[in-house]
């Protein structure tokens, strides 16, 4: 399979999921919206994503959206309802995959990358999407743990956009075939989800890395 480069198909896409509530966080706003060095945890998590010259599209709430724009074209930022929302029961990180898939059904592949992972590397979404260019499944490990991104290769297309609800995309990593890509990255295994993890990944720094090389 070759990378096409066409500015809109062709590449992977990286799949930001930032329409959580974020429940198990209890600063006074949303853990995503936090100031993480010039920047908050979003912006940090979008600004790696972007270096890494692969598609990115946003999938998040309206409350979060204007950080979203600040780093990406508003037509890549999808604004789903509120999760708990009246009548939108089928919310959740399987239907916010779904619609991010949807969103750039010619992309080679799509790397799925929770929001709240400022220390992710753009070289280490680079690492995943290559994968996928053999791989049905690929997923980003540190040291022999299994973190994220995780990347899906286009012959899922169909799977994921029928994702709903909260489920994720746990049953289809369980029913193909995944490989590991070793990374040097310890970022793929954090997340912040309490004021703990956010004091965590502010003492050990989220500076923006160096944009990676092109392809």
């Amino acid at each position: 399979m070759q990378h096409r480069e066409d500015a809109m198909g062709g590449r992977p896409a990286v799949i930001v999921l930032a329409a959580g509530k974020g429940s198990r966080f209890l600063g006074t706003e949303h853990k995503l919206a936090q100031h993480l060095g010039a920047t908050t945890v979003f912006g940090c998590t979008l600004q790696h994503a972007i270096a890494s010259h692969l598609q990115v599209i946003v999938v998040t709430t309206e409350g979060l959206a204007d950080i979203a724009r600040r780093s990406v074209a508003a037509r890549d930022v999808i604004v789903l309802p509120d999760v708990g929302a009246p009548g939108q029961a089928q919310l959740g990180m399987g239907y916010s995959i779904a619609c991010g898939v949807a969103a750039r059904p010619d992309a080679d592949g799509w790397l799925i990358l929770p929001g709240d992972m400022p220390r992710v590397q753009p070289t280490t979404l680079q690492a995943v999407a290559r994968e996928l260019d053999h791989h049905a499944v690929a997923y980003a490990q540190y040291k022999g743990r299994r973190g994220h991104p995780v990347g899906f290769s286009p012959e899922l297309y169909s799977e994921l956009a029928e994702l709903s609800g909260d489920e994720g995309a746990r049953r289809l990593i369980a029913r193909y075939p995944a490989v590991g890509v070793e990374v040097d990255d310890p970022g793929v295994l954090v997340d912040v989800d309490t004021l703990a993890d956010l004091d965590e990944v502010r003492r050990a720094g989220a500076a923006v890395a160096a944009p990676a090389p092109r392809w």
